[in-house]
């Protein structure tokens, strides 16, 4: 006849099973969705690695989704209003030379500094961003040719100091391998991966035909919905297999080091997905982006 002690520990045992099943059932589910923040949203990545659920705060990539990596309710309760929603950004019109900026009307906190010029160049055909940190220089080489939308906000942004000052907010793990920047707003504090701000303005991604997210890429975070990159982007430090839904905007030639630096030291908290404000603080004090021959 089994004891009560007995009957404690059979309790227990079943208790702990429920609790591993639930826990696999997650994380089989994580490994079907996975979420990068960006301005002003929620940014889905469906068929990622794991479930990275960014508060990109206000609107920003998370406050949606945070309930589930899936689609977010707000994708359910806007489905009838889509139909007669404005259309979004067109993408670069290589007729006319230009890109099309249009007003984020979706909320979040706005660093207002103006709408970019339209009229771009797709030469040269990479340009040079230098990040200047408190850990040294990330060195970026942009792809102008098939970005030129992107580099041309890029360079605009930090013509205006938008970035100088920001700190990056969110930290993903070694199954997330990247670290996201470019939300002026964003805390960094550990107590959440808030990062709700933007430039006030969004654009059509770009370059997306075949675009992998491998060590050493240089992507822009945006929400589920196409034509919503803003400001927000992720440095990738190993390999992430996202679909190909976010614009490539360039490769780190310099600086890697320190994301493996940043990487090591890990999140201050982990918001439950792996991913958290890093230990390891990287602000951005300066930004340049120069024409390369």
């Amino acid at each position: 006849m089994a004891t009560g002690k007995d009957r404690q520990k059979q309790l227990a045992r079943e208790h702990y099973e429920r609790q591993m099943q639930r826990r696999i059932e997650r994380e089989q589910k994580a490994k079907r969705t996975a979420i990068i923040g960006s301005t002003v949203g929620v940014v889905i990545v469906v068929g990622g690695i794991v479930a990275a659920v960014a508060l990109l705060g206000g609107n920003d990539p998370g406050t949606e989704a945070a309930a589930s990596p899936s689609a977010t309710p707000a994708d359910t309760a806007s489905a009838s209003a889509s139909a007669s929603a404005p259309a979004g950004p067109k993408p670069y019109n290589a007729a006319t030379g230009t890109c099309d900026y249009v007003k984020d009307a979706s909320g979040g906190q706005v660093k207002d500094v103006g709408m970019p010029p339209t009229k771009v160049k797709t030469k040269p055909a990479t340009k040079t961003m230098t990040f200047k940190t408190n850990l040294g220089d990330i060195v970026v080489e942009l792809n102008n040719a098939k970005a030129p939308c992107t580099t041309n906000s890029l360079e605009f942004l930090a013509g205006k100091k938008y970035y100088d000052g920001s700190k990056c907010h969110r930290l993903g793990s070694d199954k997330f391998p990247m670290l996201q920047c470019g939300d002026p707003a964003a805390k960094a504090d550990g107590k959440s991966q808030d990062g709700s701000g933007g430039p006030g303005y969004v654009m059509a991604e770009e370059n997306l035909q075949g675009a992998q997210y491998k060590r050493g890429v240089m992507a822009m975070a945006k929400t589920q919905a196409p034509g919503s990159t803003g400001s927000q982007f992720f440095l990738v430090y190993g390999d992430i297999g996202l679909t190909p839904d976010y614009t490539p905007v360039g490769t780190i030639t310099k600086g890697l080091d320190i994301l493996d630096k940043v990487n090591k030291a890990g999140v201050i908290t982990d918001m439950g997905d792996g991913t958290g404000a890093p230990k390891q603080t990287v602000e951005i004090k300066d930004v340049t982006i120069a024409g390369k021959s």
